[in-house]
């Protein structure tokens, strides 16, 4: 039996998402396990993409095409696979807050933290305190991450992790925060648990807020 998951690993990384679909549709095809496509193809290309993107070898036009690619690899095989088989590496609510709607880095965080088997629930951009705590309380995750890229809406960081405290609900969940003019100095200041500067760094992070 060829083994199909190198050359699929190759094409994510070069951002092939055609021949990614052909190879994983052919891996399917040849009777591969569903899982072992994702854990053994699939992943192991984001996985070299993430430690690009962070040593600044690759850019986030080549990170998104290569993403992209993955993704269409993943659509043909999670039909196949009960959710159970796969087992997460935790739930995080990802989203940019109120008053901000740039959502390429956040997107880019989703992506790296699916790739490092996270559940990733986006509330998508402009997303108050309000949506976050329904977020919350619906799906219960371990890590909520808030995304800012202006200045101006740094402080709404600061009201949706006000609103948890009311809420009671600080400690059910660890909070991290990025995004361009964040700092580990913001993060300390109000009350976030981490910081990440970038993608790859926040896959790393979540890891380490749920360990």
């Amino acid at each position: 039996m060829p083994n199909y998951y190198e050359e699929i690993s190759q094409n994510v990384i070069t951002g092939q998402l055609d021949r990614v679909k052909q190879l994983t549709q052919q891996a399917i095809g040849a009777g591969n396990n569903p899982v072992e496509i994702i854990n053994q193809g699939l992943i192991p290309g984001m996985s070299v993409v993430g430690a690009r993107f962070k040593a600044g070898q690759m850019y986030v036009p080549e990170v998104l095409m290569s993403a992209r690619a993955m993704n269409a690899g993943m659509d043909l095989v999670k039909p196949l696979i009960l959710s159970e088989d796969i087992p997460s590496a935790g739930k995080v609510v990802l989203g940019t807050v109120k008053g901000d709607l740039h959502d390429i880095g956040k997107n880019l965080v989703g992506m790296m933290l699916e790739s490092a088997g996270f559940t990733v629930i986006n509330v998508g951009v402009d997303a108050g305190p309000e949506k976050f705590l329904q977020s919350i309380k619906e799906h219960q995750p371990g890590v909520i991450g808030m995304s800012a890229l202006l200045t101006t809406t740094m402080l709404a960081m600061k009201d949706t992790i006000e609103l948890l405290k009311e809420e009671g609900l600080r400690d059910k969940v660890k909070v991290m925060i990025g995004g361009a003019p964040i700092s580990q100095d913001f993060a300390d200041e109000i009350g976030a648990d981490g910081f990440a500067p970038d993608a790859g760094s926040a896959a790393d992070l979540c890891k380490k807020l749920l360990a």
